[in-house]
């Protein structure tokens, strides 16, 4: 009986070795779960292909601490469900990291399945409520609302010295987390809102919502929609003559609201996180390696996709090893400098929620292009 146990024991040994050797060796598994279908497709693309950037560039230069990284990308086809169940097949498959989604309604739902899972998560999720529920496992390629909203309204108080604002925003979490912040922060800066106008997700006809703004007269509109309703909603103030500052968050100036637009995104203005026009060396490379492979201009979605994978590389790196829980500890607080890394691109810095913290720009929409005029300071140097 003994002998008999002893031979169970090794036996078990010998298949449970290889197990946990396969947790040290072989490809990396990353997960990206991305909007490539459906209302946030320009999104989830661009993230898609800078994090596919990413890792072609690091596969190049011998992988994670020698290992490989094998990343694959499904389409959540922007809806928050279908997130939720690809969520769940990639901690089946054993996922080290998960990206995305890049939609805030979508990530809200997601990430309870890698949360459970104990899997670190990175989203381009902008809504202030991603990281305000104390899930040690998600982290921001993007500046929460609650950082970046104060800072647009005191460049509406300071710059367009407007003393009211008419708010438009998209009825989605997305858009009600930053209609909430926004207000917010216009009235710490003594500004009143003069109009609150809601609109849909997929919505096409925006002639009702710009005729409000138009009435109210307001010194200046805010808007904050999804990309391709950001495009519509120009395109409608151009045709119906609104004179008034048009000046946004992260969506408004991105490349494809430009390219939709036309015309009619000129003259706008808008606070954005990462800007693929920054006049920045490491972005410049960037842009140009980025063009090279998609044959197009990156938004601010390719910059965070791209940036997510070099900061896994980075905190992998730093820890020495793969291992989740030690990977999401070192997040938080941690500082990564674009000198050592110079694929972050900037430095950044992260703090106990997983909300990031770097400089930021002010753009301009001219002749079709997106220019940076402003560079603003990370908000910790304040």
């Amino acid at each position: 009986m003994k002998d008999a146990c002893k031979r169970l024991l090794v036996l078990g040994a010998l298949l449970c070795a290889p197990m946990v050797a396969s947790a040290q060796t072989g490809p990396v598994k990353i997960f990206g779960l991305v909007e490539l279908s459906g209302g946030g497709a320009t999104s989830g693309t661009n993230f898609d292909e800078g994090a596919k950037l990413a890792v072609k560039e690091i596969n190049a230069a011998a992988g994670i601490l020698g290992r490989r990284i094998d990343y694959t990308s499904s389409d959540t086809q922007s809806s928050p469900q279908i997130a939720k169940a690809l969520a769940q097949q990639a901690v089946d498959q054993d996922a080290y990291v998960v990206l995305g989604p890049v939609f805030s309604g979508s990530i809200m739902v997601s990430m309870a399945e890698t949360r459970r899972a104990e899997v670190p998560n990175f989203t381009g999720g902008e809504a202030a409520g991603i990281t305000e529920q104390g899930n040690p496992y998600i982290f921001r390629t993007s500046f929460t609302q609650a950082t970046a909203m104060p800072k647009v309204a005191r460049y509406l108080k300071d710059t367009v010295k407007a003393k009211t604002v008419a708010l438009m925003w998209i009825n989605n979490d997305f858009g009600k987390g930053g209609r909430d912040v926004m207000t917010k922060a216009l009235d710490a800066q003594g500004i009143r809102v003069a109009a609150d106008i809601s609109t849909d997700p997929g919505q096409v006809d925006f002639s009702g919502p710009v005729l409000k703004a138009k009435q109210v007269n307001a010194d200046a509109l805010f808007v904050y929609l999804n990309e391709d309703e950001s495009a519509r909603v120009l395109r409608e103030l151009r045709k119906q003559g609104y004179d008034k500052p048009i000046v946004g968050e992260t969506t408004i100036t991105g490349q494809k609201v430009i390219e939709n637009a036309g015309e009619a995104a000129n003259g706008v203005i808008g606070h954005v996180g990462l800007s693929a026009d920054a006049p920045l060396p490491t972005i410049k490379a960037f842009d140009e390696k980025f063009q090279k492979e998609w044959k197009h201009k990156a938004d601010h979605n390719g910059l965070k996709g791209y940036t997510a994978v070099y900061i896994i590389k980075a905190i992998t790196e730093k820890v020495g090893k793969f291992d989740r829980k030690a990977f999401a500890a070192a997040m938080h607080g941690a500082k990564i400098t674009a000198k050592e890394n110079p694929g972050v691109l900037m430095d950044v810095s992260f703090d106990k929620n997983g909300d990031l913290d770097r400089e930021s720009f002010m753009t301009r929409v001219e002749n079709g292009k997106q220019v940076v005029f402003a560079v603003l300071p990370p908000a910790s140097a304040k």
